[in-house]
């Protein structure tokens, strides 16, 4: 199939809501949809954590976390900040940004929603 051929079939696909349908990445869990789920919630150390298990969810945090890690490296090191710095930093700009409804973890080490 040509790429924009497959373009406009997953768009469609996903716009119908069939994604569960198609194999593997183009139905891979996003961050927002698992938020949405109430699968992940925010931490406030800048990281997310699963809250249910579900398919994918432990490989999508896992990866995350690894991304953001690495970004909160690069700015500890361009900032000369610590990185535990940096990463409350994050986390409350981070929670501070959620839409209503997604959980979060408050510094009592409980999840709540937005």
């Amino acid at each position: 199939m040509r790429v924009l051929g497959r373009r406009l079939v997953l768009a469609g696909c996903a716009a119908a809501g069939l994604t569960a349908l198609l194999p593997g990445p183009a139905r891979a869990l996003t961050l927002d949809q698992a938020r949405v789920q109430g699968l992940v919630g925010e931490l406030p150390n800048g990281y997310v954590a699963a809250r249910r298990s579900a398919p994918g969810v432990s490989d999508l945090v896992d990866s995350i976390n690894r991304q953001r890690r690495q970004r909160y490296r690069q700015i500890a090191q361009q900032t000369d900040v610590p990185l535990a710095a940096v990463e409350q930093q994050a986390g409350q700009a981070l929670i501070e940004r959620l839409p209503p409804g997604v959980w979060y973890m408050n510094t009592q080490n409980q999840w709540v929603q937005k």
